[in-house]
């Protein structure tokens, strides 16, 4: 008797997925990754030039991807995203579905301290950080509830696990982060979707850092930057992300996964 040989947990052929800030850093290494295992990539980003080099690089190893540029806390921008997804899937440009989302774009603050926060800097990390995720989420949801499945992961933080890991404005849009994964893998885990986050530690991207040391925030939280660590490649990241939608994790659901070398445990 010889036992049936099962697919690969991480195969994601015929499958496409979702993938926001996916020109750079953490986001490109997981458009790549989910490409070597055979998704269909929509590589979303607010870089154009970024988004086609990505795309190219995917084409160029004959496999399917195709570029959104856009402000995704723009409903409309939301939209065009989801329209050219459905339509990317399906044969001869019908619809088909979203199997993944991974909402990962991001902006860091100036790491402000609460009371050095400007209206601008709050408006501006919670709009990016944190409704866009929602927005985009909200328009994938139905899409995956009709097929009976999705995973989607979310990039949330060390700063989503402690008040001491960024400024004000970040911290706080990355536990709303943490929220909305949690209330989104209880509201719907039995219909068919799971909802996890990464929380990455220290990690080697080209994310912009425009902070005054001599600030409130930077003063009270330098003494804790002694423990995040050797930082990680993008690459370490995106594996985590592609191990969470894949279905090696398939009883995994409402899960906050550090990724950050032991940072979290200190």
């Amino acid at each position: 008797m010889t036992l049936p040989t099962a697919p690969p947990a991480q195969d994601f052929t015929g499958r496409t997925v979702v993938v926001t800030g996916a020109g750079s850093g953490i986001g490109r290494a997981t458009a790549l990754a989910f490409a070597e295992r055979g998704a269909r990539v929509l590589v979303a980003d607010l870089n154009a030039e970024s988004a086609a080099e990505v795309t190219a690089r995917i084409q160029e190893t004959g496999r399917t991807a195709v570029a959104v540029v856009g402000d995704l806390s723009d409903q409309t921008v939301v939209d065009r995203l989801v329209a050219t997804a459905l339509a990317a899937d399906g044969p001869d440009g019908t619809s088909g579905t979203i199997d993944v989302l991974v909402n990962n774009a991001g902006i860091m603050d100036s790491m402000s301290a609460v009371a050095d926060v400007t209206d601008a800097e709050w408006e501006r990390l919670l709009r990016i950080n944190l409704t866009a995720p929602f927005l985009l989420t909200r328009a994938v949801l139905p899409h995956m509830l009709d097929a009976g499945r999705g995973a989607v992961v979310f990039t949330a933080s060390e700063a989503a696990l402690r008040g001491s890991a960024a400024g004000a404005a970040y911290t706080a849009a990355k536990h709303g982060i943490v929220g909305l994964t949690k209330s989104l893998a209880v509201t719907y885990r039995h219909r068919g979707i799971r909802s996890n986050a990464v929380a990455p530690g220290g990690t080697i991207t080209n994310i912009r850092l425009d902070i005054d040391p001599e600030a409130a925030g930077p003063q009270a939280l330098g003494a804790y930057m002694g423990n995040v660590g050797q930082p990680a490649e993008a690459e370490t990241q995106a594996a985590a992300i592609v191990f969470l939608a894949s279905d090696a994790a398939r009883n995994i659901n409402g899960a906050v996964l550090p990724v950050d070398g032991g940072w979290s445990a200190v």
